[in-house]
């Protein structure tokens, strides 16, 4: 079985068995028949392969699950959710083209395969992922916010004298607890190359 189909797998067993809530099966659905288990999860940054964006996803869910969770004050569906589901925005965003690029040894130029970015639908980042989740399933105000600002300083809605991502994260530990699984995932775990 490939890497991708075991991401995929190990992505949708974790899902159904911890979501439970109207519409999730839906939500599945669509997701299931979108690029988001063969997608990267960046264009040359972390996981920037062929299921990338499912092995983040997996990633940010170990980590949130093993660093934050708290079984007597926090909710499983909720973490599952929100780790699975955070990039969400990323499924159809990107491209396979190619560019020409010098081979060092040879000295040629050859055509090589890279991912582009073609958002379709440009509405932010972590707001883009709530919106597309809550066309199926609910979401309460602390999973919605701790989507919306899993990017953390990282968000380009994030500007000089702008306290709406401090207050948010003052007031719901969720969006800390994704945050920084997500920073920790990206910047400390994940490369650029498929792990194997």
């Amino acid at each position: 079985m490939s890497y991708v189909a075991n991401c995929k797998d190990e992505f949708v067993q974790i899902y159904k068995e911890n979501i439970k809530r109207n519409g999730s099966d839906k939500l599945l659905d669509w997701l299931c028949n979108t690029d988001f288990f063969t997608a990267p999860a960046s264009s040359k940054f972390h996981s920037s392969f062929e299921g990338g964006l499912a092995y983040h996803s997996l990633s940010v869910y170990k980590l949130l699950m093993e660093k934050h969770f708290d079984p007597e004050k926090d909710n499983k569906e909720s973490f599952t959710l929100c780790s699975l589901l955070h990039d969400l925005c990323k499924a159809r965003f990107y491209k396979v083209s190619s560019r020409n690029v010098k081979n060092d040894v040879t000295g040629k130029w050859e055509s090589v395969p890279y991912y582009s970015i073609e958002d379709a639908f440009p509405y932010g980042h972590g707001e883009k992922s709530v919106f597309l989740i809550e066309r199926f399933v609910r979401l309460s105000p602390e999973e919605a916010i701790a989507i919306r600002w899993h990017m953390g300083g990282f968000d380009d809605s994030v500007k000089a004298g702008n306290f709406t991502m401090s207050v948010a994260f003052e007031k719901y530990p969720l969006a800390v607890k994704l945050h920084l699984a997500d920073l920790e995932s990206t910047y400390l775990l994940e490369g650029k190359d498929c792990p194997k």
